[in-house]
């Protein structure tokens, strides 16, 4: 072999010799080694999707019926780098709400992103690219890929007080203190509803003076509303705090997703928006929206798009999500009743009220990571080590034996 030859051999035998096996997402890992478990008492509590009273995922009725009426009357051609108009517009509809001036006023920039992680990530490499300075600040503790989405964007993070251990509640005065705190112009990313992982939403009082307190420092808010209808079962509802923060006169950005209120998790559907001070700042901002999404994907994917603009511009079909979205809120929040009054039957010395103060698909219940452990190994029982539960996990069939487990491991 000639000498060329043997650097080229060289080069192409080392190209990924440096490469380490990433460490495991926390969440995945749980399923994993639920999956493994040959014991037929095996609980998933770790799972962030919704599932039925048997434990099985749901496809809601509304998705059914559109996508019978979808099948076979559509082409499928690329959707512009902005994603479907229409499914946009219905989106904002929910989030700014129905007669909203905002977007009759065009004022809103708005694309249709890979659901609301995409639309996460979309807003870290615009904040980036046009506040090269700024840096985002981040409530302890947060849905783990909003610290990967912020670090992969090189934003700076921070972060805010948020969850109180000791109340299984929020840390207000903390989590104001760290607002006035702040440099003034910072960017504060907040949990439009069920927060994950805790399940601790701030009051409406509270929420207005969060606002007051982001608006005299000169903050931009950015609300991840993951969760719009699935926390109390009404979308309205659930969309207060954003409501607050727009007639304080803010201009906020939201990331929307309809992964938990529609049970579309692998469609990849969402939608981020920005509010601008007038139609011509938002054309500007949509346009640079786009070309970032252009290198990343070019355009966003066109079924879960056909499935919600064809449930959310038809009366009827909207009418139906809005009964099923509520049916799953109704079912979480039962189950939390569920839990908690089986474990004061069993005589527990511990509170469970933060069970059912808290909200959503989690609860963080307070179990250390060696509970949690033995939970796993005794109990054959699968949560994050951080004690959050998927309540979506919990089923009139196993929630005594989650109760009685708990009890053991927590007297």
């Amino acid at each position: 072999m000639d000498r060329t030859a043997v650097v080229g051999a060289r080069y192409m035998s080392s190209w990924w010799r440096s490469v380490q096996p990433a460490p495991k997402d926390p969440i995945l890992g749980v399923t994993e080694a639920f999956l493994a478990d040959q014991s037929p008492d095996k609980v998933n509590v770790g799972v962030g999707a919704y599932r039925d009273d048997n434990g099985k995922p749901v496809v809601l009725e509304c998705v059914r019926e559109a996508e019978r009426r979808i099948a076979g009357n559509l082409n499928m051609e690329y959707l512009p780098m902005g994603g479907s108009v229409k499914m946009v517009e219905e989106t904002l509809k929910l989030a700014y709400g129905e007669n909203s001036e905002l977007i009759k006023e065009k004022r809103i920039a708005a694309v249709q992103a890979l659901s609301g992680t995409g639309a996460c990530r979309l807003f870290a490499d615009f904040q980036k690219r046009f506040c090269p300075d700024s840096q985002i600040y981040i409530p302890v503790p947060t849905w783990a890929n909003h610290h990967n989405i912020w670090r992969d964007a090189q934003v700076p993070q921070k972060t805010y007080h948020y969850y109180h251990p000791e109340s299984k509640g929020l840390h207000f005065a903390a989590m104001i203190d760290d607002i006035k705190n702040a440099p003034n112009g910072s960017f504060f990313l907040l949990h439009a509803c069920a927060h994950n992982p805790t399940g601790v939403d701030p009051s409406e009082e509270q929420w207005r003076e969060i606002s007051h307190h982001i608006k005299a420092k000169g903050h931009f808010a950015f609300f991840d509303m993951a969760y719009q209808g699935f926390a109390s079962g009404d979308p309205e509802k659930d969309a207060k705090a954003i409501r607050i923060f727009l007639e304080d006169g803010h201009h906020i950005g939201i990331a929307q997703s309809y992964a938990k209120n529609m049970g579309l998790y692998g469609q990849r559907v969402g939608c981020l928006s920005v509010l601008c001070e007038d139609e011509k700042q938002a054309v500007a901002v949509k346009s640079q929206l786009q070309q970032l999404a252009r290198p990343m994907y070019s355009n966003p994917p066109v079924h879960g798009a056909l499935i919600v603009s064809t449930i959310l511009s038809d009366p009827d079909l909207k009418k139906q999500w809005l009964k099923e979205v509520k049916v799953m809120a109704d079912r979480i929040i039962g189950m939390r009743t569920a839990l908690r009054g089986n474990l004061e039957k069993l005589g527990s010395p511990l509170s469970w009220q933060h069970i059912t103060n808290q909200i959503g698909m989690f609860c963080y219940s307070g179990l250390t990571p060696e509970q949690v452990d033995r939970l796993t190994n005794e109990f054959h029982i699968y949560m994050t080590r951080n004690g959050r539960i998927s309540m979506a996990g919990v089923t009139t069939g196993n929630v005594e034996y989650l109760a009685n487990a708990i009890h053991e491991v927590t007297k």
